[in-house]
């Protein structure tokens, strides 16, 4: 008898998402209450959104109750609603995530889920032989992307192709154990996500993956880019031996990152979507009834 597959939960960031998110929703709830017997639900996590991204989480969740959303009123970052939203990883077998524009078609999320048997974690690589790439992104935003990875490799060695890649899958064993690591907030959150996984030694796989360039994207091509850098850097300093020494540069830093308008993780939880609440209520009343183990016996001198 072939063992079940693995629970899945996919995380979605979204940031003023009221006009795509809706089909991609539908799309992958679907897709996977066809083609997926186990446990699947889709967590989408709110950054600051001021439009009615979260109305739509709430009408498609009516049609698919696998679908829910957590709700940050002040702008978190993408990295930060991930880090938020990987704070539910033990309720499941992996966890993975996908941008909120369907760069990522359901069919190829699934491919990933279907490499986890070969390795901790999956990235979705746009970069490696095998990948199908339509509509590819401008040649200025391509050049910039080339770039970015030197410098990551030049700074991290992880011989990974394709770091920024919207599409990744966890275990969930691996995310618990270096969660407390993450704390880069912006558009660079992959590559703090990365190391942390390569230092702890589990196992990442790059695997060619079929990705299409969206039009509408939030992301401004000059700010984001000094963003990521300077958070690339904070990661490799956060890693280095001198980085006691630096403290007094905190301030520095912190002017940077509002001088930049770059988010910073934020503590706590945000205000859930009705999905959300009943699943962290039934949770609780599930540990309420577990049975309070005695402490063991200890042996009088």
């Amino acid at each position: 008898m072939e063992p079940s597959p693995p629970s899945v939960l996919l995380l979605i960031p979204a940031y003023n998402e009221e006009q795509r998110i809706e089909p991609v929703l539908r799309d992958y709830a679907e897709y996977f209450q066809k083609h997926y017997p186990a446990k699947f639900e889709i967590l989408v996590v709110l950054n600051g959104c001021v439009d009615r991204t979260m109305d739509v989480v709430n009408r498609v969740s009516q049609t698919f109750p696998s679908v829910s959303g957590l709700d940050f009123p002040q702008a978190i970052g993408k990295g930060g609603a991930l880090i938020e939203g990987l704070k539910f990883a033990s309720q499941y077998d992996l966890v993975g995530y996908v941008d909120a524009d369907g760069a990522t078609a359901p069919k190829d999320f699934h491919d990933l889920v279907r490499q986890t048997d070969a390795a901790d974690c999956v990235v979705g690589s746009r970069w490696i032989p095998g990948a199908v790439l339509h509509q590819a992104q401008t040649s200025r935003r391509q050049f910039a992307g080339r770039v970015f990875h030197l410098i990551v490799e030049m700074l991290f060695w992880m011989g990974i192709r394709d770091t920024q890649c919207g599409a990744k899958v966890m275990r969930s064993e691996a995310i618990e154990l270096v969660h407390e690591n993450l704390r880069i907030s912006d558009m660079a959150f992959d590559i703090n996500l990365l190391y942390a996984l390569k230092r702890a030694k589990f196992k990442i796989l790059e695997y060619p993956t079929v990705w299409t360039d969206k039009v509408g994207s939030k992301v401004t091509l000059g700010k984001t880019s000094l963003t990521m850098f300077l958070s690339v850097i904070r990661v490799r300093l956060v890693y280095s031996p001198f980085y006691a020494w630096l403290t007094p540069l905190k301030p520095l830093e912190t002017w940077l990152y509002r001088k930049l308008r770059a988010p910073l993780p934020r503590q706590g939880l945000g205000k859930p979507s009705k999905a959300t609440a009943e699943m962290l209520k039934s949770e609780a009343r599930k540990t309420e009834l577990l049975p309070q183990n005695p402490p063991p016996a200890t042996d009088k001198q």
